[in-house]
């Protein structure tokens, strides 16, 4: 059996129950439609496990990399992280500006594939839409995690893994200008949207399996 983690913030996160792991530690977003749809597919192939934790930066998320990655062995991991490094820097001036996000990302790649050669890493792009948290400073909200997008993808192409993109396609979907059937504030996806979040991983998953 292999194992799946999927790493992030609270877009990954989505409520999970840290307490209660084996029954609802995936969450409601996208980890739980993943690996609800893989489970079906390939029977007990895989074991999934959801340490996304809300909130976290990537800075955050380097200062658990031995607790919820390195010592749970994943054989595969995705991650999705750099929104809340843009939005803590807006409204609280506790974010993680582009040039240490980049910086921190390549630590923890670096440091992971060192610990374990054989996993399988996926990054995964970070997104924004113009909604309830994010319109009033919507220029710096798009601009900031553009950058964060980009320097995710230079980490992805640095170690030769697997890359995501995402805004494209959120941006497709509300190209109507519908935002909120996609995302109820610009940051954490609706249903539909994390529908969008799963579709696209489940491709690259497919393809490095």
């Amino acid at each position: 059996m292999k194992t799946f983690l999927f790493q992030g913030d609270s877009i990954t996160d989505a409520n999970r129950d840290d307490e209660n792991e084996d029954n609802f530690g995936l969450g409601c977003g996208y980890a739980l439609l993943l690996a609800s749809d893989f489970s079906r597919k390939y029977k007990d192939n895989f074991k999934f496990i959801n340490r996304g934790k809300s909130g976290d930066r990537i800075t955050d998320v380097y200062a658990r990399i031995k607790e919820d990655i390195i010592n749970l062995k994943p054989d595969y991991m995705s991650i999705l992280i750099g929104v809340n490094d843009v939005s803590h820097e807006l409204t609280q001036a506790c974010g993680v500006l582009p040039e240490k996000f980049e910086k921190i990302y390549s630590m923890l790649i670096e440091e992971v594939t060192q610990a374990l050669p054989e996993i399988k890493i996926i990054i995964i792009e970070p997104f924004v839409l113009e909604g309830l948290h994010t319109a009033e400073r919507w220029t710096e909200f798009s601009g900031e995690v553009k950058k964060m997008a980009d320097a995710s993808k230079r980490v992805a192409e640095k170690f030769g893994l697997k890359f995501v993109p995402l805004q494209s396609f959120f941006d497709e979907a509300s190209a109507d200008g519908d935002t909120r059937y996609w995302s109820v504030d610009g940051i954490h996806p609706t249903a539909a949207g994390h529908q969008i979040i799963k579709e696209e991983l489940a491709k690259a998953i497919t393809d490095i399996l």
